[in-house]
């Protein structure tokens, strides 16, 4: 297992591969009982991992728990990222106001049994909080000791850039990253969620880069271990002509690189520089996500495969395209001539 620094605005190093721990406990009626989310957890820990991804709402908190309790004396090797905005009914301990943070910080630290959470993420916009109130909540918490790091889960990229912009200028503790569905088959955020990020230096983790396992290929003979009853629409088909063909590069991929359909998808998205988090529900799985790490994709294969699922660009991104001629005129006749950045501008 190879490490990386989180993002460029933070010195915290992190694992290629984030675990997951949704499927700690079995309180949401489908997930590993507390002697196969052990053994979850050291597979990974014997592979080199040290990024743990949970929230209070998974298993209805049970998951921070068994995290905590498998962490025990070793917690302060490991990085620990959980999340707030579901705790549980009351419209008043909900959401993203900073009442809700802070009762929910104090929530997360007793289940996780530590002082402090490395990453403390926003796990989905509720629409009704402002990010000003959001951002002076985590640099309150940060000054406070109770969290290091602060991030956005699923947010768009306005509201991310927004938030990153408002910190740094009121000298607020700054927005050290994004947590994003994206995979072969969800490439939204190249529009907009992945060039923001770049531009604001900001880390990147991925949930879902398995596309709820369709990417292993796994369910084109069978229908057994998927998750039916599950009511977050995680689950992709192969129902076109485009899953079809990535899922039949990713079967020819594997076969030249020795590895499995699987392992190659996550392989294309840590080439990208993208942390994927696996959510293996069994042991054997977590060593198989984990194989992904000795793959080695060719500039070809990568390619293949960037090929193979890119997303139609869209306005204002299809201006150069949809207009001959105007790039040309903007850099003073020979857009040929001119260097461009190698990140994205502000």
């Amino acid at each position: 297992m190879k490490y990386k620094v989180f993002g460029s605005r933070t010195g915290l190093r992190v694992s290629q591969v984030s675990l997951g721990c949704g499927m700690f406990g079995k309180a949401w009626g489908y997930g590993a009982d507390p002697k196969e989310a052990r053994l979850i957890f050291e597979k990974y820990i014997e592979g080199g991992g040290n990024f743990f991804d949970t929230a209070d709402a998974y298993q209805n908190g049970e998951s921070e728990i068994l995290l905590g309790e498998f962490l025990d004396s070793s917690r302060d090797n490991y990085v620990i990222a959980t999340k707030y905005t579901q705790g549980n009914h009351d419209p008043s301990a909900n959401g993203n106001s900073r009442k809700n943070m802070v009762q929910s910080v104090e929530a997360s630290l007793r289940r996780l049994k530590t002082d402090h959470i490395d990453i403390y993420w926003t796990h989905m916009p509720d629409t009704l909080t402002p990010v000003d109130e959001i951002m002076r909540g985590f640099d309150d918490l940060v000054r406070a000791g109770k969290i290091l790091y602060a991030g956005l889960s699923d947010f768009p990229a306005w509201r991310a850039a927004a938030a990153a912009t408002l910190a740094d200028a009121r000298n607020w503790a700054p927005l050290a990253g994004i947590q994003i569905e994206y995979s072969l088959v969800e490439r939204t955020p190249d529009r907009e969620i992945l060039p923001m990020a770049e531009a604001f230096d900001l880390g990147t983790v991925v949930w879902s880069p398995l596309a709820g396992g369709f990417l292993t290929g796994k369910y084109r003979s069978t229908d057994e271990g998927r998750a039916k009853n599950w009511a977050v629409p995680l689950i992709h088909k192969e129902d076109n002509s485009k899953k079809t063909a990535i899922l039949d590069a990713l079967f020819q991929i594997a076969q030249k690189t020795e590895s499995n359909p699987g392992q190659v998808a996550l392989a294309w998205i840590m080439k990208k520089g993208l942390i994927p988090i696996i959510g293996p529900r069994t042991a054997d799985q977590v060593t198989d996500n984990l194989g992904a790490t000795k793959v080695t994709l060719s500039d070809g294969q990568f390619d293949t495969l960037n090929t193979l699922s890119a997303i139609h660009n869209e306005f204002p991104h299809t201006m150069f395209e949809r207009f001959e001629g105007i790039k040309d005129k903007i850099y003073g006749g020979n857009a040929a001539l001119v260097d461009q950045p190698k990140s994205p501008v502000i």
